[in-house]
């Protein structure tokens, strides 16, 4: 495998994977790019199911040794040329970021800078957006730094909120805007890597 044509993502996911589950469907029959490795530090989550299903590598993490050494070396040997948050719920350590400099995307679930930061996640931002009675939300993906949902924009796009919207509703146009834009984003950066 001549890993200079192929360009290896590696997806950090926490939960149930279905950002992890469509960006590997799209990907899927693409030569030049190998989901390489899934990180996840849930031992219940339904991503693990996923990676076992598409035969895809997991490294299970634990909080103290990610804390301190972001595992690195383990994430280096799969030579990732980017690495994806796809439901990862907890703060990427700044030797990771460090590391791995404008390599790191996450998606969120609102149009940051508005409904970002600590704790601001799922139905968490979903509620906030409603109660603040906002008529717009949507996602942004964006590059990791060391503070939450902070790094350089790459991409937003939005959805309108109604007076009728719920939690669970809102959450569901979200999701499909999710599962539309990530991975044609993703494809789109990793096109911008130069070999």
């Amino acid at each position: 495998m001549n890993s200079k044509l192929q360009k290896n993502i590696v997806i950090f996911a926490s939960g149930a994977g279905s950002n992890t589950k469509k960006i590997i469907d799209y990907f899927k029959g693409n030569q030049n790019v190998s989901i390489a490795l899934i990180v996840c530090n849930n031992p219940g989550a339904g991503v693990l199911d996923i990676a076992t299903k598409e035969n895809i590598p997991v490294l299970m993490i634990t909080k103290n040794e990610f804390a301190q050494t972001g595992y690195g070396q383990q994430i280096k040997s799969f030579q990732p040329d980017l690495i994806i948050l796809a439901g990862f719920l907890w703060k990427i350590p700044e030797i990771l970021v460090a590391s791995f400099p404008q390599k790191i995307i996450n998606i969120h679930p609102a149009l940051l800078p508005a409904y970002g930061g600590k704790g601001m996640y799922g139905n968490a931002v979903h509620s906030a957006v409603i109660s603040g009675k906002e008529k717009q939300s949507g996602i942004t993906i964006h590059y990791v730094d060391e503070k939450y949902d902070n790094g350089k924009i790459i991409f937003q796009e939005s959805c309108d909120v109604t007076e009728n919207d719920t939690v669970e509703s809102l959450s569901e146009k979200i999701h499909e805007l999710e599962h539309e834009f990530y991975p044609k984003i993703i494809d789109r950066l990793l096109k911008e890597i130069k070999s």
